[in-house]
C-alpha cells in the first residue's frame, strides 16, 4: 500500500530519526530498529547542546523535565520539549522538539516527530506519531492483539503483513486523535486527518479525512 509508506505519511524534516526512516519504506519496519539508531545517534549529539543523564540517555539543555518524571533508555529528548509530572518514559523513545509528554503518560519503542502532543493520561507504545500529531486526553495506542497473533494492516482492500507481535499505531503529520479513543494494533492514520472522540479504530485511515465511526469515514471539504 503506497498510502502507509514513510514518505507519504511524514515530512522527514522534523525528526532526528529521518535517516532511519530513508532507509526503510514503511514505518512499521522502523519500529524494532529504533532503540539500536538512539545509541548511534546519542553518541553523534553534540556535547553544547545535550547532556547525558545515565546509560543511554541524551536530554537536550532546553528541554524541560519534571523531577518526578522516570526516564529510562535508550531515551532522546530534543530541544525544547517537555517531560511533564509523573511521565514514565520506559525506553527506546525519541521525543522530538517542542513535543509534550504529559502527565501521567507513558512511552515505550516510540518516535515522536517535533511538535508532537501527548499531554494527558496517554498510552503510546510501539508506535510513530508524525509532526505536529496530538492525541486527546486518555487516547491510547494497543499495541498486541488479544489473540496474540502477528500483526497485519488493512485498508484499501488490502493486507500488509508485518511480522511484527507488537506494533500499535502509526499517525501521519497533524494527525488529531479525540479524547478517549483507543488505535488498534496496526492501525494508520493518513496525514491531517481527525478522529472523533471515544473512536475505536481499526486499519488504515486516509489522509484529510474525518472518521467518524467504523463505517463512517468521510473527506474534509
Amino acid at each position: 500500500m503506497k498510502e502507509i509508506q514513510n514518505l507519504e505519511l511524514f515530512d522527514l524534516s522534523h525528526t532526528l530519526a529521518a535517516e532511519l526512516f530513508q532507509k526503510h519504506t514503511y514505518p512499521y519496519e522502523v519500529l524494532p530498529l529504533i532503540s539500536d539508531y538512539i545509541i548511534a545517534l546519542g553518541n553523534t549529539l553534540p556535547e553544547d547542546v545535550f547532556e547525558k543523564r545515565g546509560e543511554n540517555i541524551w536530554v537536550a539543555k532546553t528541554a524541560t523535565v519534571a523531577p518526578t518524571a522516570s526516564l529510562n533508555g535508550p531515551l532522546i529528548i530534543d530541544e525544547g520539549a517537555q517531560v511533564r509530572h509523573c511521565a514514565f518514559i520506559r525506553g527506546s523513545a525519541i521525543v522530538g522538539k517542542n513535543a509534550v509528554v504529559g502527565n501521567s503518560t507513558e512511552l515505550k519503542n516510540v518516535i515522536l516527530f517535533d511538535g508532537v502532543q501527548v499531554p494527558h493520561y496517554n498510552y503510546v507504545g510501539d508506535s510513530i506519531l508524525g509532526y505536529k500529531s496530538h492525541m486527546g486526553a486518555g487516547s491510547i495506542t494497543s499495541n498486541v492483539k488479544s489473540d496474540k497473533t502477528l500483526v497485519e494492516i488493512k485498508g484499501n482492500g488490502e493486507v500488509v503483513k508485518t511480522g511484527l507481535k507488537k506494533m500499535g499505531a502509526i499517525l501521519g503529520d497533524e494527525v488529531e486523535v479525540g479524547c478517549g479513543s483507543i488505535l488498534n494494533p496496526g492501525s494508520v492514520i493518513g496525514s491531517h486527518t481527525n478522529i472523533y472522540p471515544l473512536s475505536s479504530v481499526r486499519g488504515y485511515v486516509a489522509s484529510d479525512s474525518i472518521y467518524k465511526n467504523q463505517g463512517e469515514i468521510v473527506q474534509k471539504r
